[in-house]
Protein backbone atom coordinates (compact mmCIF):
# COMPACT_ATOMS: atom_id res chain seq x y z
CA UNK A 1 0.00 0.00 0.00
CA UNK A 2 1.44 3.20 -0.95
CA UNK A 3 1.45 6.21 1.07
CA UNK A 4 -0.21 9.26 -0.04
CA UNK A 5 2.52 12.54 0.26
CA UNK A 6 -1.13 14.95 0.51
CA UNK A 7 -3.37 15.06 3.69
CA UNK A 8 -6.66 13.06 3.03
CA UNK A 9 -9.26 15.46 2.53
CA UNK A 10 -11.69 15.90 5.80
CA UNK A 11 -10.64 15.53 9.51
CA UNK A 12 -11.97 11.67 10.77
CA UNK A 13 -12.61 13.13 13.70
CA UNK A 14 -13.75 16.25 15.67
CA UNK A 15 -10.41 17.46 17.33
CA UNK A 16 -8.96 17.52 14.48
CA UNK A 17 -10.67 20.69 12.51
CA UNK A 18 -9.26 22.49 15.80
CA UNK A 19 -5.85 20.54 16.03
CA UNK A 20 -5.14 22.14 12.60
CA UNK A 21 -6.50 25.46 12.54
CA UNK A 22 -4.55 26.25 15.71
CA UNK A 23 -1.43 24.75 15.19
CA UNK A 24 -0.18 25.18 11.24
CA UNK A 25 3.65 25.91 12.54
CA UNK A 26 5.94 26.45 9.89
CA UNK A 27 7.39 22.83 9.81
CA UNK A 28 10.56 22.13 7.64
CA UNK A 29 9.81 19.44 4.86
CA UNK A 30 7.28 19.16 2.42
CA UNK A 31 5.46 16.79 4.92
CA UNK A 32 3.96 18.51 7.67
CA UNK A 33 0.55 15.98 8.14
CA UNK A 34 0.45 12.41 8.73
CA UNK A 35 -0.88 9.83 6.54
CA UNK A 36 -4.51 10.32 8.54
CA UNK A 37 -4.36 14.12 7.53
CA UNK A 38 -3.70 15.13 11.17
CA UNK A 39 -0.70 17.43 11.70
CA UNK A 40 2.61 15.52 12.32
CA UNK A 41 2.66 13.96 15.83
CA UNK A 42 6.24 14.84 17.83
CA UNK A 43 5.95 12.04 20.39
CA UNK A 44 9.31 10.00 21.11
CA UNK A 45 10.28 7.07 23.49
CA UNK A 46 10.61 9.57 26.67
CA UNK A 47 7.37 11.84 25.92
CA UNK A 48 5.44 8.60 25.60
CA UNK A 49 7.44 6.97 28.85
CA UNK A 50 7.00 10.50 30.68
CA UNK A 51 3.25 10.38 30.23
CA UNK A 52 3.40 6.19 30.81
CA UNK A 53 4.91 6.92 34.19
CA UNK A 54 2.71 10.25 35.02
CA UNK A 55 -0.56 7.94 34.39
CA UNK A 56 0.93 4.64 36.72
CA UNK A 57 2.63 6.40 39.62
CA UNK A 58 -0.48 8.07 41.24
CA UNK A 59 -2.36 7.36 44.66
CA UNK A 60 -1.84 3.36 44.19
CA UNK A 61 1.85 4.01 45.07
CA UNK A 62 0.46 4.64 48.77
CA UNK A 63 -1.09 1.17 49.74
CA UNK A 64 1.85 -0.75 48.58
CA UNK A 65 3.42 -0.92 51.73
CA UNK A 66 0.43 -2.44 53.14
CA UNK A 67 0.17 -4.81 50.42
CA UNK A 68 3.79 -6.02 50.75
CA UNK A 69 2.85 -6.55 54.67
CA UNK A 70 -0.07 -9.20 53.58
CA UNK A 71 2.04 -11.10 51.77
CA UNK A 72 5.21 -11.16 53.04
CA UNK A 73 8.67 -10.99 52.23
CA UNK A 74 8.70 -13.82 48.86
CA UNK A 75 5.40 -13.17 47.63
CA UNK A 76 5.14 -9.67 47.81
CA UNK A 77 7.63 -8.67 45.98
CA UNK A 78 7.42 -11.55 43.62
CA UNK A 79 3.32 -10.53 43.20
CA UNK A 80 4.85 -7.00 42.23
CA UNK A 81 7.06 -8.55 39.68
CA UNK A 82 5.04 -10.80 38.16
CA UNK A 83 2.09 -7.85 37.67
CA UNK A 84 4.97 -5.90 36.24
CA UNK A 85 5.55 -8.71 33.12
CA UNK A 86 1.74 -9.16 33.00
CA UNK A 87 1.51 -5.30 32.68
CA UNK A 88 4.70 -5.16 30.45
CA UNK A 89 3.39 -8.07 28.10
CA UNK A 90 -0.17 -7.19 27.37
CA UNK A 91 0.65 -3.56 26.96
CA UNK A 92 2.57 -4.59 24.06
CA UNK A 93 -0.41 -6.36 23.04
CA UNK A 94 -2.21 -3.69 23.28
CA UNK A 95 -0.35 -1.34 21.52
CA UNK A 96 -0.28 -3.77 18.24
CA UNK A 97 -3.98 -3.17 17.56
CA UNK A 98 -3.34 0.83 17.46
CA UNK A 99 -3.43 0.16 13.69
CA UNK A 100 -5.65 -2.27 12.63
CA UNK A 101 -4.55 -3.96 9.69
CA UNK A 102 -0.68 -3.43 8.46
CA UNK A 103 1.51 -2.26 11.68
CA UNK A 104 2.85 0.25 9.65
CA UNK A 105 0.40 2.15 7.17
CA UNK A 106 -3.03 0.28 8.89
CA UNK A 107 -5.64 2.61 9.63
CA UNK A 108 -5.16 4.08 13.17
CA UNK A 109 -7.17 3.62 16.59
CA UNK A 110 -7.46 6.79 18.23
CA UNK A 111 -8.97 5.65 21.72
CA UNK A 112 -9.30 2.13 23.45
CA UNK A 113 -13.05 1.89 22.51
CA UNK A 114 -12.07 2.54 18.89
CA UNK A 115 -9.58 -0.43 18.34
CA UNK A 116 -12.17 -2.47 20.49
CA UNK A 117 -14.47 -1.63 17.73
CA UNK A 118 -11.75 -2.09 14.79
CA UNK A 119 -10.97 -5.43 16.27
CA UNK A 120 -13.98 -7.29 18.24
CA UNK A 121 -16.71 -5.18 17.15
CA UNK A 122 -20.40 -5.23 18.13
CA UNK A 123 -21.57 -6.52 21.87
CA UNK A 124 -18.00 -6.42 23.37
CA UNK A 125 -17.54 -2.46 22.66
CA UNK A 126 -20.88 -2.26 24.48
CA UNK A 127 -19.45 -4.43 27.54
CA UNK A 128 -15.96 -2.46 27.59
CA UNK A 129 -17.23 0.83 27.59
CA UNK A 130 -19.66 -0.23 30.31
CA UNK A 131 -16.63 -1.32 32.52
CA UNK A 132 -13.91 1.59 31.29
CA UNK A 133 -17.07 4.33 32.78
CA UNK A 134 -17.92 2.44 35.59
CA UNK A 135 -13.99 2.22 36.34
CA UNK A 136 -13.48 6.01 36.38
CA UNK A 137 -16.87 6.85 38.11
CA UNK A 138 -15.02 4.30 41.19
CA UNK A 139 -11.91 6.23 40.26
CA UNK A 140 -13.70 9.68 41.33
CA UNK A 141 -14.53 7.83 44.32
CA UNK A 142 -11.07 6.43 45.06
CA UNK A 143 -9.85 9.85 44.65
CA UNK A 144 -12.58 11.84 46.77
CA UNK A 145 -11.29 9.24 49.84
CA UNK A 146 -7.98 9.77 49.31
CA UNK A 147 -7.74 12.97 49.38
CA UNK A 148 -10.05 13.41 52.58
CA UNK A 149 -7.74 11.04 54.14
CA UNK A 150 -4.50 13.07 53.85
CA UNK A 151 -6.63 16.41 54.34
CA UNK A 152 -7.12 15.18 58.01
CA UNK A 153 -3.77 13.92 58.54
CA UNK A 154 -2.09 17.44 57.67
CA UNK A 155 -5.06 18.46 60.54
CA UNK A 156 -4.14 15.61 62.77
CA UNK A 157 -0.51 15.81 62.31
CA UNK A 158 -0.45 19.83 63.41
CA UNK A 159 -3.24 19.13 66.41
CA UNK A 160 -0.65 16.35 67.62
CA UNK A 161 2.44 18.87 67.27
CA UNK A 162 1.12 22.12 68.52
CA UNK A 163 -0.48 19.76 71.70
CA UNK A 164 2.97 18.19 72.06
CA UNK A 165 1.57 14.44 72.02
CA UNK A 166 -0.99 14.93 74.56
CA UNK A 167 -4.15 15.11 73.01
CA UNK A 168 -5.49 12.19 70.72
CA UNK A 169 -7.10 14.71 67.95
CA UNK A 170 -9.50 12.78 66.31
CA UNK A 171 -10.64 15.04 63.17
CA UNK A 172 -13.65 14.11 61.12
CA UNK A 173 -12.97 13.46 57.53
CA UNK A 174 -17.07 14.40 56.23
CA UNK A 175 -15.95 18.02 56.16
CA UNK A 176 -12.90 17.54 54.20
CA UNK A 177 -14.72 14.99 51.36
CA UNK A 178 -17.29 18.20 51.50
CA UNK A 179 -14.49 20.59 50.90
CA UNK A 180 -12.82 18.36 48.44
CA UNK A 181 -16.62 18.24 46.29
CA UNK A 182 -17.05 21.84 46.07
CA UNK A 183 -13.51 22.28 44.28
CA UNK A 184 -14.56 19.18 41.90
CA UNK A 185 -17.92 20.89 41.18
CA UNK A 186 -15.68 24.18 40.21
CA UNK A 187 -12.62 22.93 38.26
CA UNK A 188 -15.74 19.84 35.83
CA UNK A 189 -17.22 23.45 34.87
CA UNK A 190 -14.15 24.06 33.00
CA UNK A 191 -14.90 22.45 29.68
CA UNK A 192 -12.06 20.18 27.97
CA UNK A 193 -9.99 21.04 31.48
CA UNK A 194 -7.85 17.35 30.98
CA UNK A 195 -6.62 18.88 28.27
CA UNK A 196 -4.97 21.56 29.62
CA UNK A 197 -1.08 21.01 29.20
CA UNK A 198 0.47 21.82 32.36
CA UNK A 199 -2.15 19.64 34.46
CA UNK A 200 -0.10 16.74 33.94
CA UNK A 201 2.89 18.43 34.55
CA UNK A 202 1.92 19.43 37.68
CA UNK A 203 0.16 16.11 38.49
CA UNK A 204 4.14 14.65 37.78
CA UNK A 205 5.84 16.46 40.37
CA UNK A 206 3.27 16.20 42.55
CA UNK A 207 3.15 12.39 42.44
CA UNK A 208 7.05 11.92 42.45
CA UNK A 209 7.41 14.67 45.65
CA UNK A 210 4.96 12.44 47.67
CA UNK A 211 6.02 9.20 46.63
CA UNK A 212 9.64 10.15 47.27
CA UNK A 213 8.96 11.51 50.82
CA UNK A 214 6.76 8.27 51.44
CA UNK A 215 10.16 6.38 50.05
CA UNK A 216 12.69 8.18 51.89
CA UNK A 217 10.76 8.42 55.36
CA UNK A 218 10.59 4.30 54.92
CA UNK A 219 14.13 4.11 54.39
CA UNK A 220 15.09 6.71 57.45
CA UNK A 221 13.76 4.50 59.67
CA UNK A 222 15.41 1.35 58.95
CA UNK A 223 18.35 3.57 59.16
CA UNK A 224 17.40 4.68 62.07
CA UNK A 225 15.90 1.40 64.09
CA UNK A 226 18.92 -0.28 62.03
CA UNK A 227 16.50 -3.14 61.77
CA UNK A 228 14.09 -4.65 59.12
CA UNK A 229 10.95 -5.84 60.20
CA UNK A 230 8.55 -8.35 58.92
CA UNK A 231 8.92 -11.90 58.32
CA UNK A 232 9.00 -13.98 55.17
CA UNK A 233 5.22 -15.11 55.16
CA UNK A 234 3.87 -11.19 55.80
CA UNK A 235 1.19 -10.82 58.50
CA UNK A 236 1.68 -12.94 61.25
CA UNK A 237 -1.92 -14.68 62.49
CA UNK A 238 -1.96 -13.29 66.22
CA UNK A 239 -2.41 -10.03 64.88
CA UNK A 240 -5.10 -11.33 62.36
CA UNK A 241 -7.10 -14.90 62.40
CA UNK A 242 -6.55 -17.54 59.46
CA UNK A 243 -9.36 -16.64 57.81
CA UNK A 244 -8.58 -12.38 57.52
CA UNK A 245 -5.15 -13.28 56.30
CA UNK A 246 -6.50 -14.86 53.37
CA UNK A 247 -9.25 -12.09 52.56
CA UNK A 248 -6.61 -9.64 53.24
CA UNK A 249 -3.83 -11.51 50.68
CA UNK A 250 -6.67 -11.23 48.07
CA UNK A 251 -7.03 -7.49 48.63
CA UNK A 252 -3.11 -6.69 48.39
CA UNK A 253 -3.60 -8.20 44.62
CA UNK A 254 -6.16 -6.12 44.07
CA UNK A 255 -4.08 -3.13 45.85
CA UNK A 256 -1.49 -4.22 43.76
CA UNK A 257 -3.36 -4.53 40.23
CA UNK A 258 -4.38 -0.87 40.79
CA UNK A 259 -1.16 0.59 41.07
CA UNK A 260 -0.48 -0.52 37.68
CA UNK A 261 -3.41 0.06 35.93
CA UNK A 262 -2.90 2.23 33.05
CA UNK A 263 -4.06 0.16 29.58
CA UNK A 264 -7.33 2.30 29.42
CA UNK A 265 -4.97 5.89 28.05
CA UNK A 266 -1.98 3.37 26.49
CA UNK A 267 -3.27 3.87 22.86
CA UNK A 268 -3.97 7.64 23.62
CA UNK A 269 -0.88 7.85 24.63
CA UNK A 270 0.62 5.87 21.27
CA UNK A 271 -1.42 8.53 19.38
CA UNK A 272 1.16 11.10 20.40
CA UNK A 273 4.34 9.13 19.02
CA UNK A 274 6.06 10.11 15.66
CA UNK A 275 6.40 7.93 12.69
CA UNK A 276 8.95 6.22 11.54
CA UNK A 277 9.90 4.02 12.85
CA UNK A 278 6.40 2.63 13.12
CA UNK A 279 4.75 3.63 16.32
CA UNK A 280 4.24 0.08 18.03
CA UNK A 281 8.01 0.11 18.14
CA UNK A 282 8.38 2.97 19.98
CA UNK A 283 5.82 2.03 21.97
CA UNK A 284 7.02 -1.26 22.56
CA UNK A 285 10.36 0.20 24.23
CA UNK A 286 8.66 3.45 26.23
CA UNK A 287 6.45 0.52 27.67
CA UNK A 288 9.26 -1.23 28.79
CA UNK A 289 11.63 1.49 30.22
CA UNK A 290 8.02 2.60 31.62
CA UNK A 291 7.34 -0.01 33.89
CA UNK A 292 10.85 -1.00 34.81
CA UNK A 293 11.26 2.49 36.63
CA UNK A 294 7.83 2.12 38.25
CA UNK A 295 8.65 -0.94 39.24
CA UNK A 296 11.83 -0.25 40.87
CA UNK A 297 9.97 3.04 42.27
CA UNK A 298 7.00 0.37 43.28
CA UNK A 299 9.91 -2.17 45.04
CA UNK A 300 11.08 0.46 47.14
CA UNK A 301 8.12 2.19 48.42
CA UNK A 302 6.25 -1.61 49.10
CA UNK A 303 9.79 -2.83 50.80
CA UNK A 304 10.75 0.06 52.86
CA UNK A 305 7.40 0.72 53.92
CA UNK A 306 7.40 -2.73 54.99
CA UNK A 307 10.76 -2.77 56.30
CA UNK A 308 10.22 0.13 58.46
CA UNK A 309 6.85 -1.12 60.13
CA UNK A 310 6.23 -4.68 59.36
CA UNK A 311 3.03 -5.96 60.43
CA UNK A 312 1.62 -3.04 61.33
CA UNK A 313 2.29 -0.94 57.59
CA UNK A 314 -0.50 1.34 57.02
CA UNK A 315 -2.99 1.28 54.69
CA UNK A 316 -1.65 4.85 53.26
CA UNK A 317 1.67 5.38 53.66
CA UNK A 318 1.67 8.78 54.39
CA UNK A 319 -1.32 9.34 56.56
CA UNK A 320 -0.95 5.97 58.71
CA UNK A 321 1.30 7.92 61.01
CA UNK A 322 4.00 5.48 61.48
CA UNK A 323 5.90 9.36 61.55
CA UNK A 324 5.06 12.23 63.48
CA UNK A 325 8.40 13.79 63.00
CA UNK A 326 9.35 15.74 61.04
CA UNK A 327 5.90 16.75 60.55
CA UNK A 328 6.22 19.73 58.17
CA UNK A 329 7.90 17.15 55.81
CA UNK A 330 4.57 14.55 56.18
CA UNK A 331 2.19 17.77 55.42
CA UNK A 332 4.46 18.60 52.11
CA UNK A 333 3.73 15.32 51.15
CA UNK A 334 -0.19 15.15 51.98
CA UNK A 335 -0.33 18.50 50.29
CA UNK A 336 1.44 17.35 47.52
CA UNK A 337 -1.28 14.63 47.02
CA UNK A 338 -4.69 16.72 47.46
CA UNK A 339 -3.50 18.98 44.59
CA UNK A 340 -2.09 15.86 42.25
CA UNK A 341 -5.58 13.85 43.31
CA UNK A 342 -7.50 17.77 42.23
CA UNK A 343 -5.91 17.25 38.90
CA UNK A 344 -6.34 13.82 38.64
CA UNK A 345 -10.16 13.43 38.93
CA UNK A 346 -10.60 15.40 35.95
CA UNK A 347 -8.43 13.90 34.23
CA UNK A 348 -10.10 11.05 34.74
CA UNK A 349 -13.65 12.54 34.43
CA UNK A 350 -13.92 14.52 31.73
CA UNK A 351 -14.12 11.91 29.63
CA UNK A 352 -17.02 10.33 31.31
CA UNK A 353 -18.36 14.13 31.04
CA UNK A 354 -17.69 14.14 27.57
CA UNK A 355 -19.40 10.44 26.74
CA UNK A 356 -22.40 11.63 28.60
CA UNK A 357 -22.98 15.01 26.92
CA UNK A 358 -22.47 13.92 23.07
CA UNK A 359 -25.09 11.13 24.02
CA UNK A 360 -27.32 13.46 25.46
CA UNK A 361 -26.96 15.72 22.80
CA UNK A 362 -27.49 12.94 19.98
CA UNK A 363 -30.87 11.75 21.69
CA UNK A 364 -32.49 15.29 22.54
CA UNK A 365 -31.24 17.56 19.36
CA UNK A 366 -33.84 19.90 19.89
CA UNK A 367 -33.69 20.36 24.07
CA UNK A 368 -32.63 24.04 24.27
CA UNK A 369 -31.51 22.82 28.18
CA UNK A 370 -28.79 20.59 26.48
CA UNK A 371 -27.63 22.59 23.77
CA UNK A 372 -27.73 25.97 24.61
CA UNK A 373 -25.13 27.72 25.76
CA UNK A 374 -25.17 31.43 27.64
CA UNK A 375 -21.73 33.68 26.95
CA UNK A 376 -21.08 34.91 30.85
CA UNK A 377 -17.98 37.84 29.32
CA UNK A 378 -15.53 37.63 32.42
CA UNK A 379 -13.43 41.27 32.40
CA UNK A 380 -9.77 40.66 31.43
CA UNK A 381 -10.80 36.77 30.22
CA UNK A 382 -12.50 35.17 26.92
CA UNK A 383 -16.19 34.96 28.22
CA UNK A 384 -17.41 31.50 29.62
CA UNK A 385 -19.89 29.07 28.18
CA UNK A 386 -22.42 28.22 30.00
CA UNK A 387 -24.07 25.40 29.21
CA UNK A 388 -27.27 24.32 31.69
CA UNK A 389 -27.23 20.77 31.49
CA UNK A 390 -23.52 20.74 31.90
CA UNK A 391 -24.03 22.80 35.40
CA UNK A 392 -26.37 20.38 36.37
CA UNK A 393 -25.24 17.12 35.07
CA UNK A 394 -21.64 17.57 36.28
CA UNK A 395 -22.35 18.31 39.84
CA UNK A 396 -24.64 16.27 40.50
CA UNK A 397 -22.29 13.24 39.54
CA UNK A 398 -20.00 15.18 41.63
CA UNK A 399 -22.09 15.04 44.76
CA UNK A 400 -23.19 11.42 44.21
CA UNK A 401 -19.26 10.55 44.61
CA UNK A 402 -18.45 12.48 47.48
CA UNK A 403 -21.77 11.65 49.12
CA UNK A 404 -20.69 7.26 48.20
CA UNK A 405 -17.10 8.33 49.64
CA UNK A 406 -18.60 9.58 52.76
CA UNK A 407 -20.77 6.54 53.18
CA UNK A 408 -17.87 3.63 52.68
CA UNK A 409 -14.59 5.83 53.22
CA UNK A 410 -12.57 2.33 53.10
CA UNK A 411 -9.31 3.47 50.95
CA UNK A 412 -7.86 0.34 50.86
CA UNK A 413 -11.07 -1.31 50.49
CA UNK A 414 -12.02 0.60 47.80
CA UNK A 415 -8.39 0.95 46.06
CA UNK A 416 -8.76 -2.76 46.11
CA UNK A 417 -12.18 -3.36 44.44
CA UNK A 418 -11.04 -0.91 41.54
CA UNK A 419 -8.04 -2.85 41.07
CA UNK A 420 -9.72 -6.30 40.80
CA UNK A 421 -12.60 -4.54 38.16
CA UNK A 422 -10.53 -3.18 35.77
CA UNK A 423 -7.54 -5.42 35.93
CA UNK A 424 -8.85 -8.48 33.95
CA UNK A 425 -11.08 -6.84 31.52
CA UNK A 426 -8.99 -4.27 30.11
CA UNK A 427 -5.47 -4.89 31.01
CA UNK A 428 -5.59 -8.58 30.20
CA UNK A 429 -8.72 -9.94 28.46
CA UNK A 430 -9.73 -6.92 25.57
CA UNK A 431 -5.67 -7.03 24.82
CA UNK A 432 -5.15 -10.45 24.18
CA UNK A 433 -9.25 -10.98 22.37
CA UNK A 434 -7.39 -7.85 20.07
CA UNK A 435 -4.61 -9.17 19.21
CA UNK A 436 -5.50 -12.83 18.38
CA UNK A 437 -8.01 -11.05 15.56
CA UNK A 438 -5.37 -9.00 14.72
CA UNK A 439 -2.59 -11.48 14.02
CA UNK A 440 -5.19 -14.31 13.08
CA UNK A 441 -3.76 -16.84 15.78
CA UNK A 442 -5.50 -19.92 14.73
CA UNK A 443 -7.43 -21.25 17.98
CA UNK A 444 -6.25 -24.27 19.90
CA UNK A 445 -2.70 -23.61 18.26
CA UNK A 446 0.35 -23.10 20.92
CA UNK A 447 -0.31 -19.20 21.03
CA UNK A 448 -4.01 -19.32 21.18
CA UNK A 449 -3.70 -21.73 24.21
CA UNK A 450 -1.06 -19.75 26.06
CA UNK A 451 -2.48 -16.23 25.88
CA UNK A 452 -6.07 -18.29 26.91
CA UNK A 453 -4.25 -19.52 29.67
CA UNK A 454 -2.68 -15.80 31.30
CA UNK A 455 -6.02 -14.54 30.60
CA UNK A 456 -7.74 -16.97 32.73
CA UNK A 457 -5.58 -16.88 34.98
CA UNK A 458 -5.59 -13.46 35.26
CA UNK A 459 -9.21 -14.00 35.50
CA UNK A 460 -8.67 -15.60 38.18
CA UNK A 461 -6.80 -13.42 40.19
CA UNK A 462 -8.83 -10.59 39.40
CA UNK A 463 -11.70 -12.44 40.96
CA UNK A 464 -9.66 -13.27 44.47
CA UNK A 465 -8.40 -9.69 44.39
CA UNK A 466 -12.77 -8.79 44.36
CA UNK A 467 -13.88 -10.91 46.74
CA UNK A 468 -10.50 -10.25 49.36
CA UNK A 469 -11.80 -6.60 48.87
CA UNK A 470 -15.18 -7.28 49.31
CA UNK A 471 -14.74 -9.03 52.05
CA UNK A 472 -12.65 -6.44 54.07
CA UNK A 473 -15.81 -3.62 52.91
CA UNK A 474 -17.86 -6.21 55.05
CA UNK A 475 -15.98 -6.25 58.20
CA UNK A 476 -15.32 -2.25 58.04
CA UNK A 477 -19.07 -1.88 57.80
CA UNK A 478 -19.34 -4.02 61.05
CA UNK A 479 -17.82 -1.15 63.14
CA UNK A 480 -18.70 1.91 60.66
CA UNK A 481 -21.33 4.76 61.71
CA UNK A 482 -21.82 6.70 58.45
CA UNK A 483 -20.65 10.07 58.46
CA UNK A 484 -18.89 9.47 61.44
CA UNK A 485 -15.50 8.35 60.47
CA UNK A 486 -13.01 10.14 62.21
CA UNK A 487 -8.88 9.24 61.94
Amino acid sequence: MVESTAPKQGPQNHHQVFDVSVNVLPQGGSKCFDDDGKLKRTGSVWTASAHIITAVIGSGVLSLAWATAQLGWIAGPTVLLLFAFVTYYTSVLLSACYRSGHPDTGKRNYTYMDAVRANLGGFQVKVCGAIQYMNLFGVAIGYTIAASISMTAIKKSNCFHSSGGKDPCKVSSTPYMIIFGVVEILFSQIPDFDQIWWLSFVAAVMSFTYSTIGLGLGIGKVAETGKVKGSLTGISIGTVTQTDKIWRSFQALGAIAFAYSYSLILIEIQDTIKAPPSEYKTMKKATLLSVAVTTIFYMSCGCFGYAAFGDLAPGNLLTGFGFYNPYWLLDIANIAIVIHLVGAYQVYCQPLFAFIEKTARNWFPESKFITKEIEIPIPGFKPYKLNLFRLVWRSIFVVITTVISMLMPFFNDVVGILGAFGFWPLTVYFPVEMYIVQKKIPKWSTRWLCLQILSLACLIISVAAAAGSFAGVVNDLKVYKAFKTSY
